[in-house]
C-alpha cells in the first residue's frame, strides 16, 4: 500500500465536527474526482472514480445520506502499470441529484459553475475543503524517496483556488500542467508536514517526521564522515610530502647541516610518519606551538623544493 493510501485511509476515518465542514470536504472531493452526467428530461447524474476503496465508500455514504438511492458501483482492474483496482461510482440522473449539485454549489440557478471561485470562509471549513481535495485527487510520495505532494484536477480554476487557499495557510504551492490536468504541488518537507497537519492526517504527519529525522541524522553522519575522510587524506598527503622532502635533504646534505630547530622537527616527523600536526606538537612536549610546528615543516618542504630545482638546473 502506498503512503498516499495510508493518508487517505486515515482521513476517511475522521468524523466531521459540523455539517458545514462535511459539506466543504464533499464539495472539494467532487470537484476533484467527480463528473456530471446527463439523462433524459434534463436530469443530471454523477460519476466519481477513485483507486481508494475507503474514499469510494465515503462518497457512496455521502450520496446515500443526501437521499440519492439510485447508485451503482463498478470495480475494474488496470491491465498496465500498477494494476490497481479502480472504483467507479454512479448516481443515476434524477431530480434529487440536481438538487444535491445545487446544494454543493456545483450548479447555480441551473447552470454549471466553472470553478469554486469563493472557497469556504471559515478556517475549519477550508481545512475540510483541502482534505476533500486530497481525498479526491491527491498523492504523496513516501518520505524515504523524496518530498513531493500533489493535487491533480482537470479544472484550472479549481487548481488556482487551491493555490490561493494554501497560500492563506502560509504554504507556497507550485502549479503546472500534465496532459489535460492541472497539478498543484508542494516539494518541501516543512510544507508537506504543515499540509498534513492542516487536513488532520496526524498519524501520517508523525510517520513523515520520523523519516525526516532519520534522514537528517543519516545525512549529518555522512557529512561528518566525508569531512573526517577529507581531513585524514589531507593529513596523510601532507605527511608523505614532508617525509619525502626530509629524506631528500638527508641524501643531499644530511640533517647535521640544518639549524637545531629544523633538525629536531625533521627527526620527530621521521620517527612519527602517521602523526597529525597536533600530535607532533604534543610529542614535542610543549616546546613549540602548533603554528610554529607548521612553519618549520613548511620550511623543510621549501628546502627540499630548492634542492630539487638546483638539481634540475
Amino acid at each position: 500500500m502506498s503512503f498516499a493510501s495510508d493518508v487517505k485511509n486515515e482521513l476517511v476515518r475522521m468524523d466531521e465536527e459540523s455539517a458545514c465542514c462535511e459539506q466543504s470536504e464533499l464539495a472539494a472531493l467532487l470537484w476533484m474526482g467527480g463528473v456530471v452526467s446527463f439523462g433524459g428530461k434534463g436530469r443530471l447524474g454523477i460519476k466519481f472514480i477513485t483507486e481508494n476503496a475507503a474514499v469510494a465508500r465515503k462518497v457512496l455514504r455521502a450520496l446515500k445520506k443526501a437521499g440519492i438511492a439510485d447508485t451503482e458501483v463498478k470495480v475494474t482492474r488496470a491491465l498496465r502499470l500498477k494494476k490497481n483496482n479502480s472504483y467507479e461510482l454512479r448516481a443515476f440522473p434524477s431530480a434529487v441529484v440536481g438538487g444535491f449539485l445545487e446544494h454543493m454549489e456545483i450548479l447555480r440557478e441551473g447552470a454549471f459553475v466553472e470553478s469554486p471561485a469563493n472557497p469556504p470562509r471559515r478556517s475549519c471549513c477550508r481545512k475540510a475543503w483541502l482534505r476533500g481535495a486530497f481525498l479526491g485527487g491527491g498523492s504523496i510520495n513516501r518520505p524515504e524517496v523524496e518530498y513531493h505532494l500533489e493535487l491533480v484536477t482537470p479544472n484550472e480554476g479549481f487548481a488556482k483556488t487551491l493555490v490561493h487557499v494554501l497560500k492563506g495557510f502560509g504554504l507556497t504551492a507550485g502549479m503546472t500542467t500534465r496532459k489535460q490536468d492541472f497539478v498543484v504541488y508542494l516539494k518541501e518537507g516543512d510544507a508537506i508536514t504543515s499540509f498534513l497537519g492542516i487536513i488532520g492526517a496526524h498519524e501520517a504527519l508523525l510517520d513523515f517526521e520520523n523519516v525526516r529525522i532519520v534522514k537528517g541524522m543519516r545525512n549529518q553522519v555522512n557529512r561528518l564522515v566525508n569531512c573526517e575522510t577529507a581531513n585524514l587524506a589531507k593529513t596523510v598527503n601532507a605527511a608523505v610530502r614532508q617525509i619525502e622532502g626530509i629524506r631528500l635533504i638527508i641524501r643531499r646534505s644530511g640533517l647535521e647541516a640544518l639549524p637545531r630547530g629544523l633538525r629536531e622537527v625533521a627527526e620527530l616527523r621521521l620517527a612519527n610518519p602517521e602523526a597529525t600536526l597536533q600530535e607532533l606538537v604534543e610529542l614535542f612536549e610543549g616546546k613549540i606551538s602548533r603554528s610554529g610546528m607548521s612553519h618549520r615543516l613548511q620550511a623543510l618542504e621549501r628546502m627540499a623544493e630548492e634542492l630539487k630545482e638546483a638539481k634540475s638546473s
